[in-house]
C-alpha cells in the first residue's frame, strides 16, 4: 500500500512539474539570458550599473577595462535588452532596463556568502 501511495504522490509531482514547465522557446530564451549575463565583463558592467546610470567612460573606470571592450559588451547587453542608453548632450548614459536581471545577480551575490 505504501508503494502505491508513493507512486501516486510521485505521479502528482511529475504532473505538476510538467504543467509549470515553460515552453521550449521560453527555456531557450532563459538560457540565452543567463549566458549573456554570466560573462564576467558583462557581469561587472551590470554590477556597476546597479547603482544607476553611467556613461561609457565611467563604466570603464568602474570595471577596470578599456573603452573599446566596454562598448562592445554594452552593445551585447543592449542587443539582449538588458541595458538601455539615453542621450544626454554628447554622452550616452546607460542603465539597466531589465531589473529582474539585477534581482538574479543579487541572489547570486547573497548565495556566495551562504554557508549552507
Amino acid at each position: 500500500m505504501g508503494t502505491c501511495d508513493n507512486e501516486r504522490e510521485h505521479c502528482e509531482r511529475v504532473k505538476a512539474a510538467k504543467e509549470s514547465m515553460p515552453s521550449e522557446e521560453k527555456i531557450t530564451e532563459m538560457g540565452a539570458r543567463f549566458k549573456v549575463i554570466s560573462e564576467p565583463s558583462r557581469l561587472k558592467i551590470l554590477l556597476a550599473l546597479s547603482g544607476g546610470e553611467l556613461c561609457v567612460e565611467h563604466i570603464t573606470e568602474a570595471v577596470g577595462g578599456n573603452q573599446s571592450a566596454v562598448s562592445h559588451q554594452l552593445k551585447i547587453l543592449k542587443d539582449n535588452k538588458i541595458v538601455k542608453g539615453r542621450r544626454d548632450g554628447k554622452n550616452v548614459l546607460y542603465s539597466v532596463s531589465d531589473w529582474h536581471v539585477l534581482t538574479m545577480i543579487g541572489v547570486a551575490k547573497e548565495h556566495l556568502d551562504c554557508n549552507e
